[in-house]
């Protein structure tokens, strides 16, 4: 695939992931480097911009509930997260965040890191998750629905 032709589609991933403005400018020089990651560039970006929730595996709803309170989606929507701390299993802990997300019109996403088991989470309006999964599964980056 010609990186050239996929500008587009990496300044609309960055812009649906996030609004900050540095992240679209990061990812487009690390696509004109000869050894440049764009997917490590833009998780980086989103790192940065504190929009990513990171988890171990062996974590618990209380755990991803406080990093869930310190994303800036999170912040403004302030929902009750009561039914995440209520679990000690991950996974049971995600799909309930989840919910309770979906209920304040926005959505928990899974970035791939390679390398690593670690949970990297995003949160995005929901109606941005058909797009933003068409972007990755074209531009063949890992992001799945959290559940």
């Amino acid at each position: 695939m010609d990186p050239m032709g996929t500008t587009d589609d990496w300044r609309r991933l960055c812009a649906l992931l996030d609004d900050d403005e540095l992240l679209p400018p990061a990812v487009e020089a690390a696509l004109g480097e000869p050894d440049g990651d764009a997917w490590e560039t833009l998780l980086d970006g989103l790192d940065d911009a504190g929009a990513l929730a990171y988890l171990d595996a062996e974590d618990t709803g209380m755990e991803l509930s406080d990093a869930l309170v310190q994303l800036p989606r999170v912040f403004r929507l302030q929902p009750d997260l009561d039914e995440v701390t209520d679990t000690d299993d991950l996974a049971e802990a995600i799909a309930a965040a989840d919910r309770v997300l979906a209920e304040h019109g926005h959505r928990l996403l899974r970035l791939e890191e390679p390398g690593t088991d670690a949970h990297a989470l995003v949160v995005v309006p929901s109606d941005a998750v058909p797009e933003v999964l068409v972007l990755a599964r074209s531009l063949e980056v890992p992001v799945t629905t959290a559940l």
